[in-house]
């Protein structure tokens, strides 16, 4: 039995007369309770259809003083009866059948929005509906197929399948399964990876809702990231982490991961490289927008980015600079304390299906809360790229514009950029074929070389401060790079 099948048998054989699900499924609430209601009649209202399509009775008012006096314990269900709510009319109906012990009849009230008044929460029970769970998205899928045999799932991608839809609410995954085989049937891919393309689309819809979510497109591979070889290795072997396989055998499901370093070395990028590996969505928190005011008090707006992203689980919630993020000064002091304690509390009860990504500049703001064993899976340092990991990083760009890495002479690359970062060295290539472009030709080593001699690296222009980076990483983080201080310690 599912989740919700449970709630709703549990709320049947109940005694409560009213009953709050704070879900916008009402054909999936319908459904279930035709199916455990046995032969007590189940009655709809809308504001629009009045009570059971009577629409003298489309007054909220109107139509629960029709339900008072009926003496059936029958089951009613009020869809739109929220807004309507603070009425003195419908909540003094509501009290009295509240009151009525001398009948077991059920009003369902079915909302998205807890719109409950303060003179009506002691009669209300209320349900949070959460959205199907494996069980019920096992069934959908499998009736779905059999009513249309063309869409085929093999058995080893199925499961994986049904993860990924969790999170979607009913109507949103037969919606993702219509256009799969819409797609199949006009000669689209046969292959799993389609149907996982429609199941991130249908998660980036749900999210850009909540204004403040941004979802990031799965673009770059574990291949595009120059260097970093520790973070890479760290990152594939928990690929299959977050797979059906995992889940049953019981594995820790990661928690999150944070990386700090010099501004421009590749954080970002790498957290970006997250989704493609792992094959699941990435949403990025807007905190400007949350503590914008445009959605709600700050504390409200983050607690329903938190709702939004387990909603959409499994999925990776990036917090790109979490020390702006989280409301903290230079020194870690906190500006905004009630979002810090907030996102500390949610961090040990999320659920395991949403992995944390953050990335920080100024290390020395982050408090000894944040990154303390436990709240995050593991600590990386990125520091400026070594010798073979500027070439690495030239090799990809250079790809990437167009150019034959054979032509450039990447030792000569390699003395004129010492101490630059990923950053540096990408519009270092991209200045290159701009001009070359400019002067109609191919670019090559002698535009780099004069690109590369005006540029001033970070390293030159904030010494200090990089110096005092590395000094505070040095025995509190995990090098990214193979080629770093202390690359012996493996996670």
């Amino acid at each position: 039995m599912s989740e919700l099948q449970q709630q709703l048998t549990k709320a049947l054989t109940g005694k409560s007369p009213l009953l709050y699900l704070l879900t916008n499924e009402e054909t999936r609430i319908r459904r279930l309770l035709s199916q455990l209601a046995g032969d007590r009649p189940i009655h709809a209202w809308s504001c629009v259809q009045g009570l059971d399509g009577d629409s003298s009775l489309a007054r909220p008012a109107e139509a629960l003083k029709a339900v008072l006096e009926s003496s059936s314990p029958d089951i009613y269900l009020f869809c739109d009866l929220a807004p309507f709510l603070e009425q003195p009319e419908v909540a003094r109906a509501l009290r009295e059948i509240a009151a009525d012990s001398a009948c077991d009849r059920q009003i369902y009230v079915i909302s998205p929005e807890l719109l409950l008044p303060e003179a009506l929460k002691q009669e209300f029970t209320l349900l949070e509906i959460a959205p199907p769970d494996e069980e019920e998205i096992a069934e959908l899928v499998s009736t779905f197929q059999q009513e249309h045999p063309g869409l085929t799932i093999a058995p080893e991608e199925l499961r994986n399948v049904h993860l990924a839809l969790k999170g979607l609410t009913e109507s949103e995954i037969l919606l993702v399964l219509a256009n799969c085989l819409a797609s199949r049937q006009q000669g689209g891919t046969e292959h799993a990876e389609s149907l996982l393309d429609d199941i991130f689309l249908a998660k980036k819809n749900s999210v850009r809702k909540s204004g403040f979510l941004e979802f990031a497109p799965p673009r770059w591979k574990i291949g595009d990231l120059g260097g970093l070889d520790n973070l890479k290795d760290w990152l594939t072997r928990r690929e299959k982490m977050f797979t059906r396989e995992a889940l049953a055998a019981g594995v820790p499901i990661p928690k999150g991961l944070l990386i700090m370093g010099v501004s421009g070395c590749g954080k970002s990028l790498a957290v970006k490289t997250i989704s493609s590996l792992w094959n699941i969505p990435m949403f990025r928190l807007d905190m400007n927008l949350v503590f914008s005011g445009m959605y709600g008090t700050p504390e409200a707006a983050f607690h329903r980015a938190m709702k939004t992203v387990e909603a959409v689980a499994p999925a990776v919630l990036w917090i790109d600079e979490i020390e702006n993020a989280l409301g903290l000064d230079e020194s870690g002091q906190r500006i905004s304390s009630h979002i810090f304690s907030s996102f500390l509390t949610w961090m040990q009860e999320k659920p395991p299906l949403v992995f944390i990504a953050a990335t920080a500049n100024r290390i020395q703001a982050l408090p000894a809360e944040i990154l303390r064993k436990g709240r995050f899976d593991e600590v990386f340092f990125c520091d400026l790229p070594a010798t073979q990991e500027r070439a690495d990083i030239f090799r990809i760009h250079l790809l990437r514009n167009g150019a034959n890495p054979d032509d450039f002479d990447f030792k000569m690359l390699q003395v004129l950029t010492e101490g630059w970062n990923g950053a540096e060295i990408e519009q270092a290539v991209i200045s290159a074929r701009t001009e070359a472009f400019y002067e109609g030709r191919p670019f090559g080593q002698r535009d780099l070389s004069n690109v590369i001699s005006r540029i001033v690296p970070l390293s030159d222009t904030m010494e200090q401060q990089i110096k005092a980076i590395r000094s505070w990483a040095f025995s509190r983080a995990t090098p990214a790079s193979k080629f770093g201080k202390s690359a012996s310690r493996r996670s």
